[in-house]
């Protein structure tokens, strides 16, 4: 955005200064009205002209580009208006030039004078203010949707992190483990309380179960003699 303004504001300083050099003295104190579109053809002649068959009438066609460029946002019109100044101004130059022999720059009005100088500058400013535009997004720019990053759920709100897209409680709310289950599901045989246990068989105690010591098992005490 700020570039696109930058740009309009170059342009159209650079299409006043197009429009405004015709009535300033081109060369020999002679002003840009008063050469003829024709004569940028046909070669320069002394004949006056009026001013809207002028070089003025290119001028103001570049200036008419730049404001519709602005209006539109095309770069490319821009450019195209500095590009009809330019040409119209060095094609005079160029026929100025047969016509006197020799171009010369001077002080005392008999060179070029400050209506070349607006012109030139004046193209070159349209040109730099179709660089400085942006110009229009294009339509699939203007469609395309920015892609927002995932939020962090509310500390309410019940959610995976990252967010699944998913509805539905999360899978697992709490930072903590979740304490494992024991696979068991039956009765349990050592609660008296159950009557379903009663029925079930003891497990008998293996061997390798008793907590005495295995090597050495103690022996019972031998019975009383018989007095």
């Amino acid at each position: 955005m700020i570039r696109n303004i930058l740009g309009s504001v170059v342009a159209l300083a650079g299409a006043a200064s197009a429009v405004l050099s015709p009535f300033r003295d081109w060369y020999g104190g002679r002003a840009g009205h008063d050469y003829r579109v024709a004569d940028l053809f046909e070669g320069i002649t002394p004949t006056e002209s009026g001013v809207l068959v002028s070089i003025l009438l290119p001028f103001l066609g570049a200036a008419l580009l730049v404001v519709l460029g602005v209006v539109l946002r095309s770069r490319l019109v821009v450019a195209l208006a500095g590009l009809v100044v330019l040409g119209f101004t060095i094609l005079w130059m160029v026929r100025q030039g047969q016509a006197a022999g020799s171009l010369v720059v001077g002080g005392d009005g008999e060179g070029l004078q400050v209506g070349v100088v607006n012109a030139l500058a004046g193209g070159v400013l349209m040109l730099i203010g179709a660089l400085l535009m942006t110009g229009r997004r294009s339509r699939r720019e203007r469609e395309r949707k920015p892609v927002e990053p995932f939020a962090v759920p509310a500390a309410d709100q019940v959610d995976t992190w990252p967010p699944t897209q998913e509805p539905g409680m999360s899978v697992q709310t709490s930072p903590w483990p979740e304490p494992e289950v024991d696979p068991y599901t039956g009765p349990d045989p050592r609660d008296p309380r159950d009557a379903r246990t009663r029925s079930y068989p003891q497990a008998v105690p293996h061997p390798e179960d008793d907590p005495r010591d295995p090597v050495h098992p103690p022996h019972p005490p031998p019975p009383p003699r018989q007095g």
